[in-house]
C-alpha cells in the first residue's frame, strides 16, 4: 500500500518513522510519502494561503499549491483522495477495510480555516473525521488513519495480533494481563492460568460485552 500525505507542516509526521509502521516502511511493507504543499506554489515567497473572500477571520489555503501537489503524486487519478476535515465522515473501524482496498490514499492536511472549496470540487474524493471536536489541521487525523489502515497491511502484524482487536464483532477488547502473577494485592484470573483454552475464550468473551456494556453500550446497539 502507498500512503501520500500533503502537509504544510511535514515535520510533524516523525512519529511514523518510529515502531511497528516503521519498520514496515523501512521493509517496504507500506511505502510512505510526506509531500510539502509548499513546494508546489508558484508564488515567489512560497505563500500557500490567503484572506478570505468575504471577509472573516483566519487564512484560507489556496487552491493552486494543493491542486498541484495533488497532480503531481496522482497524475492519473488512480488514489482515493481524502481531506481530514470535521466535516466528513467519521472515521469508523470498517472504514479502515474500506480504505485498504485502494492501492494509494492521498490525505490532504488542511491547516488555518481550512481550503479553498474548489479544491474539494475539483480534487477530492471524500472528506473524513476522526471525531467531532476542530484540532488546529489535519496533521494528526491523517496520522491516524495512516496508522490504522497500516496495520492491516499484509506482513505488518502477525495474523494474531489483529484477532479479537477493539471492535471487532462491535466489542470491546477484553482485559489483558502479564507477569507478575499478584501485583500490590492484585491476582490474575485463575481461568487464564488453567490452561483450559475453551474455558479462556468463554471468559474473555464474556469479559468484552462487560467491558463493551460498560464504556461502549452504544456498540451493542449497533449505533
Amino acid at each position: 500500500m502507498k500512503i501520500t500525505i500533503l502537509t504544510l507542516f511535514p515535520e510533524m509526521f516523525a512519529p511514523l518513522k518510529e515502531s511497528i509502521i516503521g519498520r514496515a516502511v523501512k521493509e517496504g511493507k507500506i511505502e510512505l510519502n510526506i509531500v510539502n504543499i509548499r513546494d508546489y506554489t508558484e508564488d515567489k515567497h512560497l505563500k500557500c494561503d490567503d484572506y478570505p473572500f468575504g471577509g472573516g477571520a483566519g487564512m484560507v489555503m489556496m487552491p493552486q499549491p494543493i491542486g498541484s501537489a495533488i497532480e503531481a503524486v496522482d497524475p492519473e487519478h488512480r488514489a482515493r483522495r481524502i481531506y481530514l476535515s470535521p466535516k466528513g465522515r467519521v472515521f469508523r473501524q470498517q472504514m479502515v477495510f474500506e480504505f485498504l482496498e485502494y492501492e494509494h490514499l492521498v490525505l490532504l492536511c488542511g491547516h488555518y480555516e481550512g481550503v479553498d472549496q474548489r479544491v474539494l470540487d475539483l480534487f477530492i474524493d471524500e472528506e473524513v473525521s476522526i471525531g467531532d471536536y476542530v484540532l488546529t489541521g489535519g496533521e494528526l487525523p491523517a496520522m491516524v488513519i495512516a496508522d490504522s489502515v497500516s496495520r492491516y497491511v499484509d506482513g505488518v502484524l502477525s495474523a494474531g495480533s489483529l484477532v479479537d482487536e477493539s471492535f471487532s464483532e462491535n466489542l470491546l477488547e477484553y482485559p489483558q494481563y502479564t507477569r507478575p502473577v499478584e501485583y500490590r494485592g492484585l491476582t490474575v484470573p485463575e481461568v487464564l492460568r488453567s490452561g483450559n483454552h475453551g474455558k479462556i475464550d468463554a471468559w474473555r468473551r464474556e469479559q468484552a460485552l462487560a467491558v463493551t456494556k460498560k464504556c461502549r453500550p452504544d456498540l451493542l446497539k449497533g449505533e
